[in-house]
């Protein structure tokens, strides 16, 4: 069996989740569920970064154990998961000593011993992003992340010879072993190459650390790099360091999922990590944009945080996972509002979708028919068009589906939401309701109406689970394969059931 794994980028626990890693959660649940409907072995891992000094600080000023802190706050960010109905197999915690530090101590173990040297060193260290910055890459003396002035930091680390991987690592995204997408987002990162790499930290002083994290093996003066630390998860979630067979079914990973603001650690300096500890590289990085507010990141640091736990106190998950696919590009910014969130429920969840359901299935109720195929009357290929419909619904599928390989969430959701606003023209177009008389023809048009839906619910599975499945009950097709060919049948013979409607209106 095909395998996909696919993995969330591991945020810092350090205050309550977000609505943007709710897009990304989503998005990553999207393509996992999208694989497992095309009959595929996949797991899907997120977690939590417990392992910061971000999360000693938030730690400090709520007078609380940093333990209770990250143990607080990582159920905050399972409950999101789970609320938003993501089907993730694994959510691993960086404190976790059985699964991960093992597999971390062996990373490190397992980096070439001239890729690791120790030195003395100062520079401009951010809290929020646990990373060093040259003064050159500061907007106006700040953080370009956070917008706030780094701090100068002095003291003995080990680090990492990045400057080693230049050319590997150029060689590796042009020659595609690793995608990066968008492909914009690859001509980013290959320009930092371009720039010269620079040797990174790879540990901080267990002093600085205040003892929080793991030690580097064989000198507790030091803790682990956070960042090489998180970055461990991606492998340690499948098994390395503790369930060999485990890891090699599941490694490498076929997609990570992440943000822009963290793309040179995900592409830059996890590659080298792997390459140096004689890994395989995963497949492709998937980057997407932030989450804005008036064009704003929104960020727990700068205090604009909008808590997806709120919205799913009002909301659907599915009218909330339609919401993040629909209106914020796939790999571009897009700002959140909460009307535009319930203009898309109204008009197209419940106007479009519901409406084209419910009125259907009336239809079938009222026409009293047990089955419905297509006919060979004269008049059904004018009135009933099935060879339009059907040319249509698969066209629309079959692009779905090409999308779908491309990472184009947004693009294959619009085109899925374009079968059934078809569907609700050719309901106008053709007034089953007035064609009582003529039964071959109303058959014809229900069939392809039927036919239609039933290929919607499938495709829109991957996005809207919830919703899909309750259409698959009220079709009767729920115990039906969930196989992802989408080709019409010729006859539709399930028993129907109305049922409610799928979507309330929101005030």
């Amino acid at each position: 069996m095909v395998k996909f794994y696919i993995t969330t980028a591991i945020p810092y626990v350090n205050a309550a989740p977000h609505i943007g890693f709710a897009l990304e959660l989503v998005q990553a649940d999207v393509m996992a569920r999208y694989h497992r409907r095309r009959g595929e072995d996949v797991l899907l891992l997120t977690g939590s970064d417990e392992n910061s000094l971000k999360n000693v600080k938030a730690a400090e000023k709520l007078k609380i154990s940093t333990q209770e802190l990250v143990d607080q706050n990582a159920q905050l960010f399972q409950d999101v998961a789970t609320g938003l109905n993501v089907s993730f197999e694994n959510f691993a915690k960086s404190t976790d000593k059985q699964a991960h530090w093992p597999g971390v101590e062996k990373l490190w173990n397992s980096l070439k011993k001239e890729d690791v040297y120790k030195k003395k060193y100062s520079g401009l260290y951010c809290p929020e992003c646990e990373q060093f910055y040259k003064e050159s890459e500061l907007v106006e003396g700040l953080c370009p992340e956070h917008h706030i002035k780094p701090e100068l930091v002095e003291e003995e680390n080990y680090f990492f010879k990045l400057s080693n991987y230049t050319k590997y690592i150029q060689e590796l995204l042009t020659g595609g072993t690793l995608e990066v997408v968008p492909s914009h987002r690859k001509n980013e990162v290959l320009s930092f190459v371009k720039e010269g790499l620079e040797d990174f930290s790879i540990s901080r002083s267990s002093t600085r650390a205040k003892g929080w994290g793991i030690p580097v093996p064989g000198d507790s003066s030091q803790i682990i790099y956070v960042w090489m630390d998180a970055l461990a998860l991606y492998i340690t979630g499948v098994g390395y360091g503790t369930d060999q067979a485990s890891f090699d079914k599941w490694w490498p990973a076929d997609v990570h999922e992440i943000g822009k603001g963290i793309i040179k650690f995900h592409a830059l300096y996890w590659p080298a990590l792997l390459k140096s500890a004689e890994l395989q590289m995963p497949k492709r990085i998937a980057v997407h944009g932030y989450v804005t507010i008036d064009g704003q990141k929104i960020s727990k640091s700068l205090g604009n945080v909008i808590n997806p736990l709120d919205l799913l106190k009002k909301y659907k998950a599915d009218e909330i996972r339609y919401y993040l696919i629909r209106d914020i590009p796939t790999f571009q910014d897009g700002d959140f509002s909460e009307s535009s969130l319930k203009n898309r429920i109204n008009k197209e969840l419940l106007g479009d979708l519901g409406n084209l359901v419910n009125r259907v299935l009336t239809l079938v109720e009222n026409s009293k028919m047990t089955q419905f195929k297509r006919t060979e009357h004269p008049d059904a290929g004018n009135t009933g068009n099935h060879a339009l419909m059907e040319s249509f619904v698969e066209n629309a599928a079959k692009e779905v589906d090409d999308c779908m390989g491309r990472l184009e969430l947004g693009r294959a959701m619009d085109l899925t939401m374009s079968i059934i606003r078809h569907c609700n023209g050719f309901v106008n177009q053709t007034e089953p309701w007035k064609l009582g008389d003529k039964p071959d023809v109303l058959e014809d048009v229900l069939y392809n109406l039927l036919e239609a839906i039933r290929i919607s619910s499938k495709l829109l599975y991957p996005f809207l689970p919830e919703t899909s499945e309750s259409i698959e009950a009220k079709l009767g097709t729920k115990d039906v394969p969930k196989e992802f060919d989408c080709k019409f049948r010729g006859k539709f013979t399930e028993k129907t059931s109305k049922g409610e409607l799928l979507f309330k209106k929101v005030e």
